[in-house]
């Protein structure tokens, strides 16, 4: 199969110059505030952006040189299987968070609930909708090994192991 290659649109700003003590998942980052500056010859694709609450974000976990197909994911001390986690060393390092978007100014977003490092590489950028995003969620849904994880995971932060 022939190799993919991306091109970002932009480029995720936030508070966090290292990963070490960063949120790891945007629900320890709540309130955290950062931008995205959008390139130019993107910045038209952001019309009617505006009338979303949040964003789904993808992007390229740019300082992840290399992976493992089982790794010791945070909030665990078993190993898992990286497709079980959401774990930046991966083998195509593609990240994903949902963030609050707070407003647009020209070809900058402002956005809330930021667990990016700054100078993250985006890729792309959906709305988040409901509707659309969390159709069959309901009590019978599973989370797997993170079940007992999930309820504390604000309070995680990011150390060295993912380098």
């Amino acid at each position: 199969m022939k190799e993919i290659t991306f091109k970002p649109i932009g480029i995720i700003h936030s508070p966090f110059k290292e990963p070490v003590g960063m949120p790891i998942q945007p629900a320890g980052a709540k309130g955290i505030k950062g931008t995205i500056e959008i390139f130019e010859e993107f910045k038209e694709g952001l019309k009617d952006l505006d009338g979303f609450s949040h964003i789904v974000l993808i992007y390229n976990f740019h300082l992840s040189k290399s992976f493992k197909l089982l790794v010791h994911p945070y909030m665990e001390n078993k190993i898992r299987g990286v497709f079980a986690t959401r774990a930046p060393r991966r083998p195509n390092q593609i990240g994903m968070s949902i963030v609050r978007l707070d407003k647009i100014e020209d070809n900058i977003m402002h956005i809330s609930n930021v667990d990016s490092i700054d100078g993250t590489p985006l890729l792309d950028i959906k709305p988040f909708v409901p509707g659309f995003d969390c159709f069959d969620i309901d009590k019978d849904s599973k989370i797997g090994w993170l079940k007992k994880r999930v309820e504390n995971a604000e309070k995680h932060r990011s150390d060295e192991r993912f380098k």
